[in-house]
């Protein structure tokens, strides 16, 4: 990918987060790890698009979830604005969120923020302040900044994207909610996890993170081993999934994802390396597999929850976690 980067330049930059890593907000912390068990390396959140299919509303989704045994949730923003469009409050929804023992650890949303056209980008940061307002609301402490608008660009500057992420943040610190980069694999700009780490790093905000997903690194075809350049607090959530052997890197798509343990993805690997960097955050099971949409929703998310905890099992069966 062209990024108006030389190999000097890129060096320079991204060789900082070795020295220094990330710096994070101290309140983010606070949520499942206050609660999770202490033999429980990492929290566990429910992405609902792993039971999209079922077509539940939110309160059902969120039913779902804590019914299932998750620390918390990662709702997708369209879900909730129909549910206010539908007539319901927010102050209720909160309410619910937090009778059901769930927190509300990130959410989905498409704002276009990185975009090169001025007026598109503002239209975006316009939504992404409506959405980050919503979840303000409902007690939602992130949100997930994918480089929507740009999927096509193969020519994006990746100074200009960092720039534009710190915008991002700013606004969040208005509003309360930290955006994560988001690394999509499938797309032609912030496809890597070194371009995604460029971005967030290149943005000189305290606040800057990254929202990793196992399924994404592989599509795009950065190695995992490069998740070990990372403090811990450089990540906050992390899509889990699993990918299987066939078909290859190139074909794979969304609706291929698995549970975790049913694929060839090296869990143990990264759910160690994550680990020894300092991670503590939650594992958010993000799945769009098409079998599992036709399957009861409760059963989805309970193997989903039992499966990735089995995977980290796995990991520390195989070398146990460093201690805290």
């Amino acid at each position: 990918m062209q990024s108006n980067l030389n190999r000097r330049e890129m060096l320079a930059a991204t060789g900082g987060v070795l020295a220094a890593g990330f710096s994070a907000n101290a309140s983010v912390a606070a949520g499942p790890a206050q609660k999770r068990a202490a033999a429980e390396p990492f929290g566990y959140c429910f992405n609902t698009s792993t039971i999209r299919g079922q077509k539940l509303g939110i309160v059902e989704q969120i039913n779902v979830a804590s019914q299932a045994g998750y620390d918390a949730i990662e709702p997708w923003m369209r879900d909730i604005d129909q549910y206010v469009k539908d007539g319901s409050s927010l102050a209720d929804l909160k309410k619910r969120i937090e009778d059901s023992g769930l927190t509300v650890e990130s959410a989905i949303g498409f704002a276009q923020w990185i975009v090169d056209d001025d007026a598109l980008r503002q239209q975006g940061l316009e939504q992404a302040k409506r959405d980050m307002d919503t979840l303000r609301q409902i007690g939602g402490l992130r949100i997930a900044a994918p480089p929507t608008g740009a999927t096509k660009q193969t020519d994006l500057n990746l100074f200009e994207a960092a720039k534009r992420y710190r915008a991002l943040l700013e606004l969040g610190d208005q509003m309360g909610v930290i955006p994560q980069v988001e690394v999509w694999g499938f797309s032609k700009s912030l496809s890597r996890l070194g371009e995604s780490m460029f971005v967030a790093i290149e943005s000189g905000h305290p606040r800057a993170c990254l929202l990793p997903d196992v399924y994404h690194i592989y599509k795009g075809g950065s190695d995992f081993a490069g998740l070990g350049l990372l403090s811990g607090s450089a990540i906050q959530v992390f899509h889990v999934n699993d990918y299987p052997a066939e078909p290859p890197r190139e074909t794979i798509n969304d609706a291929q994802r698995v549970y975790p343990g049913d694929g060839v993805a090296p869990l143990s690997d990264i759910f160690r390396m994550i680990h020894r960097s300092g991670f503590r955050g939650v594992l958010s099971l993000e799945l769009f597999n098409r079998d599992y949409w036709q399957q009861d929703a409760l059963e989805v998310a309970q193997t989903g929850l039992r499966k990735t905890k089995a995977a980290v099992l796995r990991a520390k069966l195989d070398q146990q976690f460093q201690a805290d």
